[in-house]
């Protein structure tokens, strides 16, 4: 059967013409007026396989439209039109998440090249995500993938937390992996094999949040035709994970802190309370705190459900873990014609992921490789697989040698081919201000004690503008971080970024 393409356009002349080039590229056009009306039909309608959508629409626009689905976590790709004119707001909506974007009025062949790429993604990311939840049920904090120091914290604490049953609250933006974390915490918790029940509070309409969470009985509403235990019951004697708590209505939350506090829930039209015996975690992108300063969110639950708190780290703040996440991406089983044929990643290309600054975190990119993989036309992923990417970090060349990270298996291999790049030196003692080498910054201040870690980067952000004369988009790509953390952390320790060389920099 033809996958079906959703063409959003409040031009209906439009609508028409990339209904008829779509119909004519063999796919079922389903063409709709307005983002109001894309978001109805991707919630209703099964087998979409692309979205092509107006960025500029009357009410709810494009970018509007990316943000939702991206909240309802809609995972279909969407190619947006843009006019000539609005380069920067294509640009945009590429960073908030779309697959490709075109201009109009765009060519056919534009059109039938960027729904066909988008086609075998949605199917490669199909497949991957069914694998991901086969393996779900089975994840330990061995299965977690990281060699940085803020993930082992994560987990150390984690660790601990799965010996008790006391509630945990996971905060950390989304895409970090904060249900990885839960599901792990289960694993090396007593209720190992027991129910894993996940409710994201953010994707149910209000209307039904209480009947979802905690049931109802037949008749008890229209539209209630037969009786529903709700998620709480059905996670009884295992764990029941919240996901986006702050999102919850005031009035779910006022029978929440019940359910915590008593272990008992009131299914809707239930004549009875109900015992409970759950693990709760519950898990936020958001500020509760200042959620609760504002009166959105229950100070009392908020104190019930933050016995443990748990802070996931962006994957900017934790760029060491990008080769290691890479590795694990490609590994992973891809369909036929994608698996064993990529043999690794350039090192430009590995360069320019670690210095992308990644507001989608590790979900993007996972989406971002295996993109990549689906559209590789050569066996080594190079940074022209990664437009979007390349589009937004400066500085990055296409000249260095493969530095091959993985060959595709199941399995994780050896994290870098040692035939591949220049072994490392072992590691220098800590030396004191006078033996100072040139190139090498002083861990020690004039006393003999360590510096302050602020203090140390400071200088080796002064040393790297030296070193490479004030190029910024080098400076940033040699350090691992994006331009626009680069200029942060220059106007964090009083350096104008016009300033340029370090010689006017150190004084």
């Amino acid at each position: 059967m033809a996958r079906s393409v959703l063409i959003v356009d409040d031009d209906p002349v439009q609508r028409r013409i990339v209904e008829a080039a779509i119909s004519k590229f063999g796919y079922d056009a389903v063409p709709v007026d307005g983002g109001e009306a894309a978001l109805e039909a991707m919630e209703a309608r099964a087998g979409l396989g692309v979205v092509i959508l107006d960025l500029v629409m009357p009410g709810v626009d494009g970018l509007e439209v990316l943000r939702r689905m991206r909240e309802r976590e809609i995972h279909v790709p969407v190619i947006v039109q843009t006019a000539k004119g609005s380069i920067d707001t294509a640009v945009s909506a590429m960073r908030a998440g779309a697959f490709d974007f075109v201009v109009k009025p765009a060519s056919p062949e534009r059109l039938e090249v960027a729904v066909a790429n988008a086609m075998k993604v949605e199917a490669f990311e199909d497949e991957s995500r069914r694998a991901k939840k086969g393996a779900a049920g089975t994840l330990t904090f061995k299965d977690l993938v990281t060699g940085s120091a803020a993930m082992e914290r994560v987990i150390g604490l984690a660790r601990k937390a799965a010996g008790s049953n006391i509630p945990i609250l996971i905060e950390g933006e989304s895409g970090v992996g904060k249900e990885l974390v839960a599901r792990a915490i289960r694993s090396a918790s007593d209720r190992r094999g027991k129910p894993f029940v996940t409710v994201n509070c953010g994707a149910i309409p209000e209307n039904l949040v209480e009947s979802i969470l905690f049931g109802h009985e037949k008749g008890s509403f229209t539209g209630a035709t037969e009786k529903h235990v709700g998620k709480f019951v059905e996670a009884n004697g295992g764990t029941l994970f919240l996901d986006e708590i702050g999102d919850l209505p005031a009035e779910a939350q006022v029978k929440l802190l019940r359910a915590v506090q008593e272990g008992e829930v009131d299914p809707v039209g239930a004549r009875s309370t109900v015992k409970v015996d759950i693990r709760l975690i519950s898990a936020t992108h958001r500020d509760l705190l200042q959620h609760v300063s504002d009166g959105r969110f229950r100070e009392d639950l908020f104190y019930r459900l933050n016995v443990f708190p748990i802070h996931v780290p962006p994957l900017r703040d934790r760029r060491e873990d990008i080769p290691m996440l890479v590795q694990h991406f490609l590994s992973r089983v891809g369909p036929a014609e994608a698996r064993g044929r990529i043999s690794g990643i350039a090192a430009s290309a590995l360069a320019m992921l670690k210095a992308y600054d990644w507001p989608g975190n590790i979900r993007q990119l996972e989406n971002a490789v295996f993109r990549a993989v689906v559209l590789a036309e050569g066996p080594v992923l190079t940074a022209d697989e990664f437009p979007q990417i390349k589009a937004q970090v400066e500085g990055i060349r296409d000249d260095e040698p493969a530095h091959i990270v993985v060959e595709a298996r199941t399995r994780v291999p050896p994290l870098i081919d040692a035939d591949a790049v220049e072994p490392f030196a072992e590691a220098d003692a800590v030396v004191s201000e006078d033996e100072a080498l040139p190139g090498r910054l002083s861990a020690l201040d004039e006393r003999g004690e360590v510096r302050p870690l602020a203090d140390l980067e400071a200088d080796m952000i002064r040393f790297a503008i030296e070193h490479y004369k004030g190029q910024m988009s080098e400076v940033a790509r040699r350090l691992g971080i994006g331009r626009s953390t680069l200029y942060r952390k220059l106007k964090e320790i009083g350096i104008e970024p016009d300033d340029g060389r370090a010689e006017r920099l150190a004084s």
